[in-house]
């Protein structure tokens, strides 16, 4: 079985995020006879998905960790057993290059002069479908950083199925992070791009449609990432982050924070038209936790990132590596939709911590548990724990993978009719850097600490990488 292929990226420099953890994979896998160490739960049944990205071809340029080829990994629970399976995203440009048998695009790091295509709003990078994976209408979507075009896959083969078009009626691109409640059947999401109109904000309704769509104004070219929603409203967001438009006629890479400028957050009516913009301290935020309405209030957490931009000296490779590191905290903001007025202030000022997750049944809706990875004190992004917040205690749990060993985002899996936020599991991917192998770890989500319950060993190193999510077996139906 091939395990990895040593790839290299053109800067003369050894990158950190071609190698080890994060060294890419080249085979596609299916596994049903795997060691467990412990006992998985037999009212565990669903299917745990993980996107990343994943080097094909050698790099054209300078490699950056967002480039690799989206490729997804799973894990399906099913009466106390467990399947693995990994297949490549096969997007439009995965197809292009497949055919020439070589790279075809340069990286964002790179001119992208001479790429053949972009996304649909003319960025002129590879739509790699590599960030997230969201379950919507029976089919999983992966989705792109920088707004591309959402791939249907099946959850249980990881069949890619195309692109999802929603019955023909999305007009555009799509962002990373779209938002699904669970609990009417909608799908929120939004696109912006370089050009106006900057942001566009859109709703899918529960028959699979775009039912709602505005232009959104915003002053300038942004750069959002992620959105949230309340039982009525949409939050979406216009941070003082943006590309270098300078920088970018010469054909580079280059983000501006600017500190004069403040942040924005938009409350939007879920199918109105008129945003109301609430003014907070500059920052940027790549992940939001959730968000709720409490009276005339809306609660927003998020992780705040409040120095997005690190320094600039050093190497081409030494300033990307500092651009990747997250350095976020645990925050909330409260809009008050009768005063205007925004508060805000730090859930947890101390901890590093990023790719939250709640129960997913309750998106939109008062939570009381959010479950976060730890970011270790490293180079790169390095995941080395897990960390469990009450809303209503104030109280935080953690566990440590251990030494050199680090996990995925660790979505919250209920157990068979469970109603509660915590009656479940947390389910992750971990690689071990010394040994180069990788497992699944299945953790009880109230017990956090006492480490994991079952671990399911793998028959090849996961690669590190981004999103998860969980899908349930009576969705799988």
């Amino acid at each position: 079985m091939a395990e990895s292929i040593v790839m290299v990226d053109e800067s003369g420099e050894l990158n950190p995020y071609l190698l080890g953890v994060y060294a890419p994979v080249q085979d596609e896998v299916t596994a049903d006879e795997l060691t467990v160490i412990g006992q998985i739960p037999a009212d565990l049944n669903g299917v745990y998905l993980r996107n990343g990205p994943n080097a094909r071809f050698p790099v054209r340029g300078r490699y950056h960790w967002f480039d690799g080829d989206g490729m997804v990994h799973a894990m399906h629970f099913e009466n106390g057993r467990a399947r693995y399976r990994n297949r490549w995203v096969r997007t439009r440009a995965f197809e292009a290059e497949s055919a020439a048998g070589r790279s075809l695009w340069t990286g964002v790091m790179e001119n992208p002069k001479g790429n053949p295509f972009g996304n649909a709003r003319g960025l002129p990078f590879k739509d790699t479908a590599n960030t997230d994976v969201i379950f919507h209408r029976g089919k999983v979507l992966a989705s792109w950083y920088l707004c591309g075009a959402p791939y249907s896959l099946d959850p249980l083969s990881l069949e890619t199925l195309g692109v999802d078009t929603f019955l023909d009626t999305l007009n555009g691109d799509f962002m990373a992070h779209p938002k699904v409640d669970e609990r009417t059947g909608e799908l929120f999401w939004f696109d912006y791009g370089p050009r106006p109109p900057y942001l566009r904000y859109g709703v899918v309704g529960p028959g699979g449609a775009v039912e709602h769509c505005v232009e959104l104004d915003l002053p300038g070219a942004r750069l959002p990432h992620d959105m949230a929603i309340t039982r009525d409203h949409a939050i979406l967001m216009d941070l003082p982050l943006y590309q270098d438009l300078d920088a970018a006629r010469q054909g580079r890479y280059k983000l501006t924070f600017d500190r004069e400028l403040p942040a924005r957050f938009g409350v939007i009516p879920r199918r109105g038209r008129a945003i109301r913009w609430f003014e907070a301290k500059p920052c940027y935020i790549y992940h939001v936790v959730n968000a709720w309405e409490e009276g005339d209030e809306i609660i927003l957490d998020v992780c705040r990132v409040s120095r997005p931009t690190p320094s600039t000296t050093g190497s081409p490779l030494a300033r990307m590596i500092s651009y990747l590191k997250l350095d976020a905290r645990m925050y909330r903001y409260r809009f008050d939709l009768r005063t205007g007025r925004t508060s805000e202030g730090y859930v947890d000022a101390d901890q590093n911590t990023e790719f939250p997750s709640i129960d997913a049944r309750s998106t939109g809706y008062p939570t009381r548990y959010a479950y976060n990875v730890t970011v270790a004190d490293a180079e790169t992004n390095l995941f080395d724990g897990l960390v469990r917040y009450d809303n209503v205690t104030g109280a935080k749990e953690t566990y440590r993978y251990g030494p050199g060993r680090y996990g995925s985002e660790a979505p919250f899996a209920p157990r068979d009719g469970s109603t509660a936020e915590d009656d479940g599991y947390l389910v992750s991917f971990v690689t071990d850097e010394r040994e180069g192998r990788s497992e699944v770890q299945v953790l009880h989500a109230a017990r956090l600490s006492e480490g994991p319950i079952a671990r399911v060993l793998l028959p090849r190193r996961v690669p590190l990488g981004f999103h998860a999510t969980w899908v349930r077996a009576e969705q799988l139906r």
